[in-house]
């Protein structure tokens, strides 16, 4: 997957506050968004020349659950993703991701002096973004244990993990560079006032994901399959019977059927999370053979970062602006930490209450119930970090995690896309299983005598490793971003 890959890195490369860097380049302030206060110089956020280094910390600990999860969730399928409703670790990460491009955008444009520059800005880097998650998640690399590479263009995947986060830059920036009011904030009435039209547009792409995850007639429908049983070869076409509204099982919601009808079937995703359910896996909830009788569904493609879902996703961007904007507008680093828990509690509150209302999380259709548990969760975690890194002053026992963000975007690239370990898995002995990944993964594998904890200590070594490298980039003064 996914969560915050650092698009926006310019506000963690340079420092909070108005200072000249070693290079005599004048930094900007941290001032609200085409701000005229008077006394905007004087909001204090972290102190002269230093960063937000909770944010990166944020970020690295997003890329390192992603690992973890993508590594091990085989071995434990227990934080792998949850095969229907509920959430599980790894159910958390998108959100994380997410949740931090909005934190992230309310720093960037705290201040724009053109409008129309930094929406240029913003349309060129969602572009490449989106390009390069086609790229890393369209099916052209074939991941680990698989050295071959190439797609079919007829069945390229248009959406994944960083074409979401893509969308959901575009929209929050949006929001944050045209719809935000030039008003002086000096109250509570007043911050409503700035920024009360973003929350009007929260409401709008709320109240249309609802409508038509409840509203739309989903049709009967079929797909190509490659086998439906055991005992049966080759493609055959299923028919799914619908004909309902409002469900939210597989085979018949209305988000499925919105990508199946603008992005068309061969260009979903071939491998989703229904297919360890217990109706079509015998190792549920893990993948596995289809068992005797199993429905028609189970071999049907379904893509989890799809359309109406990565609507819903923007909420979660733009909640992370709200946690940017508190940031921003509160001088008090206790006064932010409370505000941000307040904020973070109501979200799992209402995330719970919509749960027992009848409104599940469910990860694949981004739920309004599993967008509030996330999002408050999210803000939670960066509230802890914040007070521990960014308060309290305790960094070092988290140094790591923080190398780790400040390069988020090249090391999810390599490692959570599998592209070095795949690249290292093309260096074999005589056979492809002979390569350096393998051999250390069976080594840990035979010492600890267990497939299972070998495997765990080979990711966390994994990480270890790619936390390293982001603090040698750091050391090096290297900081990839779009």
């Amino acid at each position: 997957m996914p969560a915050q890959i650092a698009i926006e890195e310019e506000e963690q490369q340079q420092p909070l506050l108005h200072s000249t860097t070693t290079d005599g380049i004048e930094e900007e302030v941290v001032t609200s968004s085409l701000s005229n206060e008077p006394d905007a110089l004087k909001r204090k956020l972290i102190g002269s020349n230093q960063r937000l280094l909770s944010l990166d910390v944020f970020r690295g600990l997003t890329v390192a659950l992603m690992i973890l999860v993508d590594d091990a969730g085989g071995a434990f399928p227990s934080i792998n993703h949850t095969p229907r409703f509920g959430v599980t670790i790894a159910d958390f990460v998108m959100p994380f991701f997410l949740f931090g491009v909005g934190v992230s955008i309310s720093l960037v444009f705290k201040k724009a002096s053109s409008k129309s520059l930094a929406t240029k800005k913003v349309v060129l880097r969602t572009v490449k973004l989106f390009l390069l998650g086609l790229f890393l998640q369209g099916g052209y690399f074939h991941g680990r244990n698989n050295l071959a590479y190439g797609v079919d263009v007829a069945k390229i995947r248009w959406l994944g993990v960083l074409q979401r986060i893509s969308i959901g830059y575009l929209l929050a920036s949006i929001t944050e560079i045209w719809l935000v009011r030039n008003v002086m904030v000096d109250s509570p009435t007043a911050f409503v006032q700035k920024y009360y039209i973003q929350w009007i547009i929260a409401t709008l792409l709320l109240s249309l994901y609802m409508c038509v995850l409840y509203g739309l007639y989903v049709p009967n429908w079929e797909f190509q399959s490659p086998s439906l049983t055991l005992s049966t070869n080759g493609p055959h076409t299923q028919i799914v019977h619908c004909g309902v509204r409002g469900s939210l099982e597989p085979p018949c919601n209305a988000v499925g059927y919105i990508d199946r009808y603008f992005l068309g079937e061969p260009h979903l995703y071939r491998r989703p999370v229904y297919r360890r359910t217990k109706e079509c896996s015998v190792n549920s909830p893990d993948y596995g053979n289809l068992p005797p009788h199993s429905p028609e569904w189970c071999l049907a493609p379904f893509d989890p970062e799809g359309i109406l879902s990565s609507l819903m996703a923007v909420l979660t961007c733009i909640v992370g602006l709200h946690f940017g904007h508190i940031l921003l507008h509160h001088k008090g680093q206790m006064h932010r930490v409370v505000l941000w828990s307040m904020s973070s509690f109501a979200l799992l509150f209402s995330g719970f209450v919509l749960q027992l209302l009848g409104i599940p999380f469910s990860k694949p259709l981004y739920t309004l119930s599993y967008m509030c548990i996330t999002a408050g969760a999210s803000g939670l975690f960066l509230t802890i970090i914040f007070y521990i890194v960014d308060v309290k002053h305790f960094r070092k026992p988290v140094v790591l995690l923080q190398w780790m963000g400040m390069n988020a975007l090249i090391i999810y690239a390599l490692a959570a896309c599998d592209i070095f370990p795949a690249a290292v898995q093309g260096f074999y002995w005589r056979s492809p299983e002979n390569n350096l990944v393998d051999g250390l993964e069976s080594l840990l594998q035979s010492a600890l005598r267990s497939s299972k904890w070998g495997t765990l200590v080979f990711v966390l070594l994994e990480i270890l490793f790619w936390c390293l490298v982001g603090g040698f980039l750091h050391m090096k003064g290297i900081y990839i971003k779009l």
